[in-house]
């Protein structure tokens, strides 16, 4: 087993920002493209890898406490969340950091804990409505 944490087979094991559900995420490549893959159950969903200094840049710019806001792809986000700027035309992908259809919501829900085991931000472990800021 690799000591390398984010493999396939060392992978981070990581919980929701409430504590309620436990995932693992790891690195990979997919047709030639550096890509997460997050296992939360039986469901595989996969992000551009980018979005990890993406978002940290995007914290830091931001340098205040931002809500998560997590939220399906078949449902409207807040403007001004996390996972809002993980769609948005307006971040360094211009669009989706999700690359699976259907399954590229999510990104406040998944992406906030592996930046804070990474020491990249502090997050917020409350029931609902929990924050995240750069470190």
């Amino acid at each position: 087993m690799s000591d390398t944490k984010g493999t396939n087979e060392n992978p981070w094991k990581l919980k929701t920002p409430p504590g309620t559900s436990e995932y693992e995420m790891h690195k990979d490549v997919k047709d030639g493209k550096e890509i997460l893959v997050c296992t939360v159950g039986k469901t595989i969903l996969h992000y551009d890898y980018r979005c990890i200094n993406d978002l940290h840049n995007m914290l830091q710019e931001h340098g205040n406490w931002i809500f998560l806001g997590s939220a399906d792809e078949q449902k409207p986000v807040i403007e001004g969340t996390v996972e809002a700027w993980g769609r948005s035309e307006k971040n360094p992908l211009g669009g989706w950091y999700g690359l699976k259809k259907g399954l590229r919501g999510r990104f406040g829900m998944y992406l906030p804990p592996l930046l804070e085991e990474l020491g990249l931000a502090e997050l917020e472990h409350n029931p609902k409505n929990n924050r995240m800021r750069a470190l």
